[in-house]
């Protein structure tokens, strides 16, 4: 059969289980590039208490985290890798997002500013901003 009439394999779905020390490691790896404080990190990941963000740190593959902690890990992994993309030297990638930004999105302030509001909708804001200007694609 040829690869035009092949049927799709179907797409894989992971428990959010699954997902959360995958993502914790990433997060801990972007922390580290983005030079985030302890207290920006609890605030991008939605507030959790500073005793069970040291135990996900810990012990990632014993994390079970909240649906909107998982969203904001999904967020931000999707925020690094358009800076990636977009911005090849990994420097200047990661030190975008301490830039001041004269973008609509961000006022002036940086995207780092605008992450720290603290709503999970300021992290959408950022990584949609990403998108478009990397042409909308997902990838």
């Amino acid at each position: 059969m040829s690869a035009l009439l092949a049927p799709e394999a179907p797409a894989r779905s992971f428990a959010p289980e699954q997902l959360a020390a995958p993502g914790l490691r990433a997060f801990e790896r972007i922390a580290q590039a983005w030079q985030l404080s302890v207290d920006e990190q609890l605030r991008l990941l939605g507030q959790p208490p500073r005793s069970t963000f040291f135990a996900w740190r810990r012990h990632p593959e014993r994390a079970s985290l909240p649906r909107d902690t998982l969203e904001r890990l999904s967020c931000l992994l999707g925020i690094w890798k358009s800076l990636q993309i977009l911005l090849p030297d990994a420097a200047t990638a990661d030190a975008w997002v301490r830039q001041p930004n004269t973008a609509p999105a961000f006022g002036g302030r940086s995207a780092l500013e605008r992450m720290l509001a603290g709503n999970v909708g300021d992290l959408h804001a950022v990584r949609t901003y990403l998108d478009g200007v990397r042409g909308g694609g997902w990838s």
